[in-house]
């Protein structure tokens, strides 16, 4: 069985994209830059109060990938005369219990990989301490945090990342593969950190093939909103973000669960799921 979606495959990501990109990233930090003046003059707020401010966090956050998207529309879409737009349609549940368990297994993989990477020393220490800062910071604001990881970033990110690049590639020409790989590099370095970044990379992975495979951009998001929501709420109300921790489980229980749990997930999903979209 088939499904066509054809109305939504309008355009390519090619160095023009890119530079949409990179505008409207200018842009938003110009933005963020008279935000920051505007707190500063108008509400009299010294710059370490704006800056551990959620309100701070959440406008620098828009600034940085709302803008980029807009970029993108502005002077790619809306200049061909096209107008963009995602497929969003849900898919039959069986399909959910597939892309769930999947993203968990790499979620559990992903967890005991990054916990390899080093915490201190002379490059990784600075580094690390100032993560941790910025999410001690931010953990005050429960609402906040959960706006942010749970709404903004999922839709907005899945978006940029599988929905412009990603989609964009392949529309190209691009082989899926490689495209999935690219967004996924992309959705990494993106997180400017070791340990995100590695992350990123990984459950990008995930959401590029249920990307490609489904076809709806609703599957990505809901997928990212689930591991979002799980590292927001151990954030809150555990002892780390990790699951294995939190259940006091040995590391490489949550390795081997998470092994299999993506590898039967994903075999099911690409070679014993019966429908297939096509945009």
């Amino acid at each position: 069985m088939s499904i066509d979606n054809t109305k939504y495959r309008n355009y390519i990501f090619d160095f023009k994209a890119a530079a949409a990109l990179f505008a409207g990233l200018f842009i938003g930090i110009m933005v963020l830059g008279l935000y920051t003046l505007f707190a500063y003059f108008i509400l009299k707020q010294d710059y370490p109060e704006i800056q551990s401010s959620m309100v701070f966090f959440i406008v620098s956050y828009l600034c940085t990938v709302l803008f980029p998207i807009i970029g993108f529309d502005v002077f790619v879409m809306k200049s061909h005369g096209k107008k963009l737009n995602f497929n969003m349609q849900t898919r039959p549940f069986h399909v959910y219990l597939m892309i769930f368990p999947m993203m968990l297994g790499m979620m559990l993989v992903s967890e005991f990989l990054v916990s390899r990477i080093p915490i201190e020393g002379e490059f990784f220490g600075p580094l690390y301490d100032q993560m941790s800062d910025a999410f001690s910071t931010i953990a005050t604001d429960t609402a906040g945090i959960y706006l942010l990881t749970v709404l903004f970033a999922p839709i907005l990110e899945e978006i940029l990342f599988r929905g412009i690049i990603q989609k964009g590639l392949i529309n190209k020409g691009v082989k899926p593969a490689k495209a999935i790989i690219f967004s996924a590099l992309a959705f990494g370095i993106f997180h400017l950190n070791p340990w995100q970044t590695v992350n990123a990379f990984l459950l990008g992975l995930v959401l590029g093939v249920v990307y490609y495979k489904t076809k709806s951009l609703l599957m990505p998001i809901l997928l990212h909103a689930f591991n979002n929501f799980i590292s927001a709420y151990l954030l809150l109300n555990g002892n780390s973000e990790s699951v294995t921790e939190n259940l006091h489980l040995p590391e490489y229980y949550g390795l081997i669960v998470g092994i299999v749990l993506l590898s039967v997930s994903y075999y099911l999903f690409m070679y014993r799921n019966r429908i297939y979209y096509r945009e």
